[in-house]
């Protein structure tokens, strides 16, 4: 897994900013442009039909088109350069932004749309011009299905450097604009079809029943999708060890340095997309005097800091009595 690197080089094995963050760009752009057109659509379609399964997926397309918004945003404020008050950066902007637009889902998305087709149980409004109403919907699903397309590009990308399925990776990865475009627009095709099965029985049974449980159903499928994504973004904030796989990387890395004789100790934390803090014990090679030790092991966090996915390193010295860490070893020594 990651890139070869040579004994002087420390390959942390995380993609770095630089070779995702601008696709991570794109993949919300097309997004913002997809969503904001298929919403005014949904719109049009729904005043002119009073579907309500038309008016759940229009709300859904304006709380994702609001949500883009706070992705770009995430996306931006991340990117700030470190500077004397956040030495590590603002990576972890990116999940508060994109914790606001998993709010923004849940809150505009799934309890409009669960809210209005109660109401049209309660009070039941006839469906008209379905013609319209199907062909919003094949377009929504067509321009939805660009946008979708291209977040399965990048994660597939990324799949395959971690070793990973595309769905495992999509949980997974520290890029939360990758996984909200990504479970949104998934979400988005499913209620297309949720709303397209809806309309279509509310047209063969004259009954808007099934179309009010449409739109009850596209409210509990965003609002899973929401939850998932909060869940996700609250981790990241509270403090996310990396995966098995980049720990072991990272170990291999750090062993493989000419100045490090053993790892005892080694603890890679998320703190923004595709950004880590390192903090690690190490014994280095040779014998010298306690000024000589402290400028090498200075040196040493300097040239891991070097590497593009590394935020920050603070590396301390091994005692004696501890004992060296291995490949094998998948998750850090809790201290207290």
């Amino acid at each position: 897994m990651g890139q070869p690197h040579t004994p002087d080089e420390f390959d942390v094995g995380i993609k770095s900013g630089d070779d995702g963050g601008g696709e991570s760009t794109l993949t919300v752009v097309i997004a913002l442009a997809a969503n904001t057109l298929v919403a005014i659509a949904k719109t049009i379609a729904a005043v002119i039909t009073a579907s309500a399964s038309l008016v759940a997926e229009a709300a859904h397309s304006w709380a994702d088109a609001g949500n883009e918004v706070f992705l770009l945003l995430a996306d931006k404020r991340s990117r700030k350069a470190p500077d004397g008050q956040h030495p590590l950066g603002y990576g972890r902007e990116a999940y508060i932004w994109s914790l606001f637009a998993a709010l923004g889902l849940f809150v505009a998305g799934a309890a409009v749309s669960i809210w209005h087709g109660i109401q049209e149980l309660i009070h039941p409004e006839e469906a008209n011009s379905f013609l319209i109403g199907y062909i919003v919907l094949a377009i929504a699903f067509v321009l939805e299905g660009v946008s979708f397309l291209q977040s399965v590009r990048q994660a597939r990308g990324e799949a395959t450097h971690y070793d990973r399925e595309l769905l495992e990776h999509v949980l997974a990865t520290s890029d939360p604009t990758l996984r909200a475009v990504f479970a949104e627009d998934a979400a988005a095709l499913i209620g297309l079809v949720l709303a397209a099965g809806g309309l279509g029985l509310h047209q063969l049974t004259g009954s808007p029943t099934p179309d009010s449980l449409g739109s009850i159903l596209v409210g509990c499928v965003l609002g899973v999708v929401a939850v998932i994504l909060i869940r996700r973004n609250v981790g990241f904030l509270v403090g996310e060890e990396v995966s098995p796989e980049v720990r072991r990387a990272a170990l291999r890395a750090l062993q493989a340095l000419p100045e490090v004789a053993r790892v005892t100790y080694l603890r890679l934390e998320f703190v923004g997309p595709r950004k880590v803090y390192v903090v690690g014990d190490v014994d280095l090679t040779g014998d010298r005097a306690e000024h000589v030790v402290a400028e090498r092991l200075r040196a040493l966090e300097a040239k891991v800091t070097a590497n593009p996915a590394v935020a920050g390193t603070v590396l301390s010295l091994s005692a004696e009595d501890e004992p060296s860490l291995t490949i094998e070893d998948t998750a850090p020594t809790l201290r207290e």
